[in-house]
């Protein structure tokens, strides 16, 4: 299974506004909605495919109420996100699955299970360097496409 996670835009009450919207609601029904980390939507979607173009239903609302919209596919990694560009990439054949691990957004995850600052990292010989912009209990890795990086 694909899961996708919207992260909510800091002072915005996401599932509050995508539930109020009916656009928003019925693209979101036959999914099992949970709260990844604080003030986050994760679905289970049954395919990477499936996943982008849920992303590209809610893309009106996405645009309006998140700050990042995280996509885990298991074909590629089993615990590092994709950003949604480097998703639909990967789904096109534009990028290739292998391809996609040097480029990095690391957000550091506090106790309260907030994703924080994200840092944008290269991953050197196989590893990825140190989140330090502030102390926090995890990380978060996000890979993300060349463009996203220098962007």
């Amino acid at each position: 299974m694909t899961r996708v996670c919207l992260v909510g835009s800091e002072d915005v009450d996401l599932r509050a506004e995508l539930v109020s919207r009916e656009t928003a609601r019925e693209a979101l029904a036959t999914y099992d909605l949970r709260e990844q980390y604080r003030n986050s939507l994760s679905a289970e979607t049954i395919s990477l495919g499936s996943a982008v173009a849920l992303l590209n239903d809610l893309n009106w609302y996405l645009v309006r109420f998140t700050d990042d919209a995280l996509v885990l596919e298991p074909s590629v990694s089993d615990d590092e996100w994709l950003s949604r560009d480097l998703a639909e990439a990967v789904r096109d054949g534009a990028i290739d699955p292998a391809e996609t691990g040097e480029y990095l957004k690391v957000y550091g995850l506090t106790e309260e299970k907030e994703l924080v600052e994200p840092m944008y990292l290269t991953r050197r010989d196989g590893e990825i360097p140190a989140y330090d912009l502030r102390d926090v209990k995890d990380t978060v890795v996000v890979r993300v496409t060349e463009s996203e990086f220098g962007g």
